[in-house]
Formats: C-alpha cells, sequence, structure tokens
C-alpha cells in the first residue's frame, strides 16, 4: 500500500462562533512530517488507528502517548506488523488524519511536530473517519484516548454501531472519571464488541498496557492478546471485555 498523506477530515457541522485556524507554521510542521512517512511494505501488517484527544488539557497524555507508542510496535512484530494511523482533534473545528505509518520513529516524528490546544471533543468525527477509511482497507481495531465527550451520545452510537456491524474494535481508553465520558465510552466499547478501560496519567505502565493489548489485537486478533494476558492484568481485563460481549 502506498502511503496517503496528512489530511483534514471533513467537518459534520461547520466551526462555532469564536473558532480560531491553527497556527500556519504547526501545519506545516504537520504537513512536512506527514509526507516524508515512509511507505508501508506490502504484507499483513494489522492496521490500528490511533486517535487521541488533543484538547489543552490533554498535552501531558500526548506526551505519555508519544513516547509509549512505540512499544505497541514492539508487540506487534510477533503477531504480523502493525500499521497505525495517527487521527487527532484539537481547537474550533481542527481534524486531521496522517498516512499509516510502519515505523515507531516516524509516528514520534509527527507526534512532535503537535501542540495540543483548547477546544470541544469531536469523537464523532474519528468514528466518521474511521468508517469511511475502512472501506477502502481493512482496519481490525481503533484506540480512542481521551478524558471528556461533549457530543451528542446518539450520533456516537449510530457510528459506533456501523464499525461493530463492520467488525471493528474499539478500545478506549479513558483519563480520569468523567461521568460523561464513562458512559459514552462504555457504550462506544460496547457497541463496536472491544473494551472500556481507565488510566492514570501519573501511572504510565498503566496506559501502556492498555496499548499494548490493543496493539496485540490489531495485529493478531484474540490469540495474539492472550498470548499477553498471562502476565499483563490489564491486558486481561480487555480480553474478559471483548469475551464478555461475545457472550
Amino acid at each position: 500500500m502506498t502511503d496517503k498523506t496528512d489530511r483534514a477530515l471533513d467537518k459534520t457541522a461547520g466551526a462555532g462562533v469564536g473558532s480560531r485556524p491553527s497556527a500556519p507554521g504547526e501545519i506545516d510542521r504537520f504537513l512536512g512530517a506527514a509526507k516524508q512517512l515512509a511507505p508501508l511494505a506490502t504484507g499483513q501488517a494489522g492496521r490500528l488507528v490511533f486517535a487521541l484527544d488533543a484538547t489543552m488539557s490533554r498535552q501531558p497524555t500526548w506526551d505519555l502517548a508519544c513516547s509509549l507508542q512505540a512499544r505497541m510496535f514492539d508487540v506487534a512484530a510477533t503477531s504480523g506488523g502493525l500499521a497505525v494511523q495517527l487521527v487527532y482533534f484539537r481547537g474550533f473545528g481542527e481534524c486531521r488524519a496522517s498516512g499509516w505509518i510502519g515505523e515507531p520513529r516516524r509516528l514520534t516524528g509527527l507526534m512532535t511536530t503537535i501542540a495540543c490546544q483548547g477546544g470541544q471533543t469531536q469523537i464523532a468525527r474519528v468514528l466518521k473517519h474511521i468508517r469511511d477509511e475502512a472501506k477502502a482497507v481493512p482496519i481490525r481495531a481503533f484506540v480512542l484516548v481521551g478524558d471528556a465527550m461533549e457530543e451528542e451520545a446518539d450520533t456516537l452510537a449510530a457510528v459506533a454501531g456501523e464499525l461493530g456491524l463492520r467488525g471493528i474494535r474499539g478500545f478506549l481508553f479513558q483519563e480520569g472519571d468523567d461521568p460523561a465520558a464513562s458512559a459514552a465510552f462504555a457504550m462506544m466499547a460496547r457497541l463496536t464488541g472491544g473494551a472500556h478501560a481507565r488510566f492514570d496519567v501519573n501511572a504510565p505502565h498503566s496506559l501502556l498496557e492498555l496499548l499494548r493489548g490493543a496493539a496485540a489485537y490489531a495485529a493478531g486478533g484474540r490469540e495474539a492478546m492472550m498470548k499477553l494476558a498471562g502476565t499483563s492484568p490489564a491486558v486481561r481485563g480487555l480480553l474478559g471485555a471483548i469475551d464478555g460481549d461475545r457472550r
């Protein structure tokens, strides 16, 4: 598959009053890094959409995810490899997707060009992008890392249901315990046949294990997750959520 460069996702609604564009330099850096991504090697690498809330409160978590993402590739190496597409939203109406990335160093370079910016969540746009992207390439799973939900739950449920019908499992990783986010993340996990879990940004290992579990599933399905579950309570929890949905 040839690499796709960064693109802005279509808006489901116009930006609200008071919206402001991203600084030109930031977008230029992101586009430049995206264009330098090496094309993926052909093969059976599992595809994982890695979606992050990049609104202002998320900078510590963004930095943590940047430092941990290489471990996703490591754990997937024995199950056919991993291709990751970075999707993020921030500000008032900005939501972008990278090309498919097969190397952690490339993903790190891309993520370090992005600074978090105030705004509202755009989870519906992320889910619709995953649905549309799956029409062109096979996607086994997506990860969404965030701490808030400020959208219509019914809209999220409708698109999550479509993803579930396509066999795309969602791994919804929540920082904190915001009730609206908890309810929405759990609902999206249930409708996609995936899993919802919380983590503490001050305990990096908690997010690391969750990301490793999702990456294992994207690369090798349930069997790959089972190999990790013996030594990782977090992965056992994800696997239990997936199996519980099937019963």
